[in-house]
């Protein structure tokens, strides 16, 4: 509390001893002209009237010593001084008798007398009178001030403290915490909203579509989708071509012609692409008459191709009974040693055929008392890719061992061997078999 330190001489007028002379009270002193009691200005006759930081304010009968800063009240008395009682042969005092002193004006603390008399209020602020410590932030009201902390900061044992932001999640994403305030920042493929606090998504595919051909949008990000027949390179963006000739050998049954973001499927001459678009077919040249046989010759339809085929001609010592069937009289002596018959034939088969493989039946016609037979390959089996199974007593089968690489034409003699051991006979029939392996597997 704010002391004010006054110093009131009071006094009052005493009866004078001799011939009646009139004094003043204590604080005032005669004027000889007027004879009137004026007030003493003790501030300017009294040396160091009030000491310290003290000021001194005259009064009328006295003087007070306030603090120089600020005056704290209005002075709640009206007159702070009482005549001297009248003495019985002083003449009677009336009101004219000592003039009334101005009333002193005395402004609340927090406020200071203007040039006009009238209290203003002291902005401790801009005066710096303030008790606000530097963390704090002074505020001017009337009569007053008001020690606050800045935006960001509270207020913990008269200290301002920074309020971590990013602590209490003020941003959506990314915080930095400065003194006083904070920043907030969004992740990559994010863009920071006018409320500076939450983060929106980048829709990459409409601000910049860094794909080279399909864009997809994602929270955050994007992604980058190739078309049919293409295929994602390393950089997430650009899209390379994709061999899918390379990626499958089933793709095709022929050839498989790569192009950009697709392929086509090819066959080879004399084939035909089928509707699934990978499967060849082979064009019956022979059938459809696109060939270059003549009348004398016969037409033989291989896989990818035809053969044009001359009329058999049996040599001698046999004859020609049917277009294809040669026989050796039986009395002619040179047919003793010879097989009784001759009858050719014709086959084809694909490229590398899968192996065993069954591809030709050879049987008697006819079985008589005391005769068995053998079948046997009597010529044409040089690269040993067949043998012959017998398959009953009258029957076998020509089987084929190992796989053929075409184009291959060959010619395989199939021996029957009749044996009589009732007549101790012994003949044999001769199928002359022509195989035609075709340049393809299909």
């Amino acid at each position: 509390m704010l002391r004010i330190l006054a110093l009131i001489t009071l006094g009052l007028f005493l009866p004078g001893t001799t011939h009646g002379q009139r004094q003043c009270s204590n604080g005032f002193e005669m004027d000889r002209v007027s004879g009137e009691c004026l007030d003493i200005d003790e501030c300017r006759i009294i040396a160091d009237a009030c000491r310290g930081d003290m000021m001194c304010v005259n009064q009328n009968g006295g003087y007070l010593c306030i603090p120089r800063t600020n005056t704290v009240y209005r002075s709640p008395f009206r007159n702070p001084y009482l005549p001297a009682a009248a003495s019985p042969l002083a003449p009677p005092l009336t009101a004219s008798s000592f003039p009334s002193p101005p009333r002193p004006l005395i402004c609340r603390f927090g406020y200071q007398m203007d040039e006009n008399s009238q209290c203003v209020d002291v902005d401790e602020c801009v005066s710096d009178s303030h008790h606000c410590n530097p963390t704090q932030l002074c505020i001017n009201t009337e009569g007053g001030y008001t020690c606050s902390c800045l935006e960001g900061y509270w207020l913990l044992e008269g200290q301002c403290l920074d309020i971590d932001e990013c602590r209490y999640g003020y941003c959506q994403q990314l915080c930095a915490n400065v003194p006083g305030s904070y920043s907030c920042t969004c992740n990559p493929g994010f863009v920071l909203n006018s409320d500076e606090r939450s983060c929106q998504d980048v829709d990459e595919c409409t601000t910049e579509n860094p794909c080279v051909q399909s864009c997809v949008n994602t929270y955050g990000s994007y992604l980058c989708r190739c078309d049919p027949g293409y295929e994602l390179e390393e950089d997430g963006v650009s899209c390379n071509d994709m061999d899918e000739c390379s990626v499958s050998e089933f793709l095709c049954q022929h050839e498989c012609v790569n192009q950009p973001g697709s392929y086509y499927c090819s066959c080879p001459p004399g084939y035909s692409l089928l509707d699934d678009a990978r499967t060849c077919q082979d064009i019956d040249e022979c059938d459809t008459r696109n060939n270059t046989c003549t009348g004398q010759q016969t037409c033989f339809n291989i896989p990818g191709g035809y053969h044009c085929l001359d009329p058999v001609r049996c040599d001698e010592p046999y004859i020609q009974l049917q277009d294809s069937r040669c026989m050796c009289p039986v009395e002619n002596p040179t047919c003793r040693d010879q097989p009784f018959t001759i009858v050719h034939r014709h086959m084809d088969i694909v490229s590398n055929s899968r192996v065993p493989a069954d591809i030709f039946q050879m049987q008697a016609t006819s079985r008589y008392p005391g005769v068995y037979y053998i079948f046997q390959i009597k010529s044409g089996n040089e690269g040993r890719e067949f043998y012959m199974r017998q398959t009953g007593p009258i029957s076998a089968t020509l089987v084929m061992t190992r796989p053929i690489k075409g184009p291959r034409d060959l010619t395989l003699d199939l021996e029957m061997v009749s044996v009589n051991t009732v007549v101790n006979f012994r003949g044999s029939s001769i199928i002359r078999l022509r195989i035609f392996v075709s340049p393809h597997s299909f």
